[in-house]
């Protein structure tokens, strides 16, 4: 994997390091404030193209402090929680109780 490795809990990957940076999950609702702490989003080269993805770097200050850092990482997760709850909701157009998801 861009030969970084994940960072999984409960199944779910909310963080990679790659190139010794690590990079927390993030989309469109939590990217600005990624932004504004001064982090920069992860991209790679596929063929002659730059690809953008959901991943963050960590805030200096996060890195600095491990409250601040459960704070940000938590926040990453709860990210790759909503996107599990959205793909399965998509797969099968029924919420996990059953209940057909609206469109």
């Amino acid at each position: 994997m861009f030969g970084g490795c994940g960072v999984f809990r409960d199944g779910l990957m909310f963080a990679l390091k790659a190139d010794g940076i690590l990079y927390l999950k993030a989309d469109d609702a939590d990217a600005p404030a990624f932004h504004k702490a001064g982090c920069e989003q992860f991209h790679y080269r596929k063929g002659n193209r730059d690809v953008a993805m959901g991943y963050w770097s960590a805030p200096l200050a996060a890195l600095e402090d491990p409250g601040i850092m459960a704070q940000w990482a938590r926040r990453a997760h709860a990210c790759a929680q909503r996107q599990a709850a959205r793909k399965a909701r998509g797969k099968s157009g029924h919420d996990r109780d059953g209940m057909r998801a609206r469109r």
